[in-house]
């Protein structure tokens, strides 16, 4: 048995890039069915209201943000955690620069190996 190589950061927030405009992505990881996309955000930028094929965690690591999930509205700074089921729709608006960690997660026919 083999043993797979690991991916490490030692601090996340620092590999993030905010942009004084825009919004800028980068998959950190994508093995075994889980990507880490980290997201820094310019203040005001917003990704509109969007659903996801597969159930995803957002980790805000830094700033502040307004949040929507299934129609509900949250106020997000560092430490907030939301887990979002596949089809759920969802928004991010950053009021500050913003850094948040997307994981998404593998889809329920993935989990079960099918």
């Amino acid at each position: 048995m083999s043993i797979q190589p690991h991916t490490f950061y030692p601090d996340l927030l620092a590999e993030a890039i905010v942009p004084k405009r825009g919004i800028h992505s980068q998959t950190l990881s994508d093995d075994a069915g889980v990507e880490l996309i980290l997201f820094g955000f310019a203040p005001g930028e917003a990704l509109s209201e969007h659903t996801s094929a597969r159930p995803a965690i957002i980790h805000v690591l830094s700033g502040e943000a307004d949040l929507t999930a299934g129609g509900e509205a949250h106020e997000a700074r560092p430490g907030t955690w939301l887990r979002m089921p596949a089809g759920l729709a969802h928004s991010v608006r950053a009021r500050t620069p913003l850094v948040m960690a997307l994981y998404l997660l593998p889809a329920a026919s993935e989990e079960l190996g099918a």
